[in-house]
């Protein structure tokens, strides 16, 4: 919150208001604490990681697509998602980095992104140096897709930040070298020239399922900018350690999106079996908590006050 201080009279009068959502975002990656984010994949769930008490929202690209019955392959267009993830917005008043594949395209295409974030109140963006369209990094073939050049790579950064008009919106930047199988010296160069290039943070991925890689460009990297990790993989290694690494941020990358599967599988094979709701409706939200989560309330105050009452006669 940001406090301001005006006089009236004699009398000091104290107003607050909320921060941006950019700068929320980027006072995490700058802070000295380890920040957590949370998958969501529409209004719904980001409600509902608003709630759990999380301070940011990854719009998943994984989670968006198969939420949409699509690949993680840009497959849904760009503007698709934004439409998804303007729906987010709307329904929280924590910041979202929205996970932008490689920017849908060139600079040009990145660039514009920036300015439609930017006015639906979407707090940052994470590019990936894969070539569009993208695959998605923990597919088995990862290892044979190339990665875009690091200088075209690098001034794309440069026309996204040269082109946000809010300050504070972030740009992480997704290094891809492990995922690729390119290796650590390669990793570290590609983190090099985004930095200079002017991403906000980098985002170091892997997929090996223990914590070598991560930890190996930490070591290296000596917490010279914001570093994201995404422990999909490596989920076995203890929170503390990402401390121990001055991690800036974890993502809990697209668990909303695997649990939301598997409670609808269940569901629904129960139903079928069933032919009836005697053993599925005691272990399934109540209609009641939906209303909640859509804010009904709010709807049923609104129209007390700006509905005309209408009065029938007998």
């Amino acid at each position: 919150m940001i406090r301001t201080v005006g006089f009236r009279g004699s009398r000091r009068c104290f107003s607050t208001a909320p921060l941006r959502k950019t700068t929320q975002l980027k006072r995490m990656l700058q802070g000295k604490d380890l920040e957590f984010i949370m998958e969501a994949h529409n209004g719904l769930s980001a409600k509902i990681v608003q709630e759990a008490g999380f301070k940011g929202i990854w719009a998943s690209g994984l989670s968006i697509s198969a939420q949409l019955g699509v690949r993680d392959s840009n497959e849904a267009s760009w503007t698709q998602v934004l439409d998804v993830i303007e729906f987010m917005s709307d329904a929280t008043t924590i910041p979202i980095l929205l996970d932008a594949d490689t920017g849908y395209g060139n600079f040009n295409n990145a660039r514009r992104l920036v300015k439609k974030l930017e006015q639906r109140g979407i707090a940052g963006a994470c590019i990936e140096d894969k070539l569009f369209p993208k695959s998605n990094s923990l597919l088995g073939d990862s290892e044979s897709k190339p990665l875009a050049p690091i200088e075209e790579f690098a001034d794309k950064i440069r026309a996204m930040k040269d082109h946000q008009t809010d300050p504070d919106f972030c740009v992480v930047a997704r290094v891809e070298a492990f995922i690729a199988g390119w290796g650590l010296e390669e990793a570290l160069k590609r983190a090099e020239a985004y930095k200079a290039a002017g991403a906000d943070a980098i985002l170091i991925h892997s997929k090996k399922s223990d914590k070598s890689d991560v930890e190996s460009f930490c070591k290296e990297w000596k917490n010279k900018h914001p570093v994201v990790i995404v422990p999909t993989k490596y989920y076995t290694t203890p929170t503390q350690t990402f401390r121990d690494w001055e991690i800036s941020m974890v993502i809990w990358a697209n668990h909303n999106l695997r649990s939301c599967v598997t409670a609808m599988q269940n569901t629904t094979r129960q139903i079928f079996k069933d032919q009836n709701l005697v053993n599925v409706e005691p272990n399934i939200a109540t209609v009641k908590e939906v209303f909640r989560l859509q804010d009904q309330p709010e709807l049923d105050q609104a129209e007390k006050k700006y509905l005309p009452k209408i009065v029938l006669k007998k």
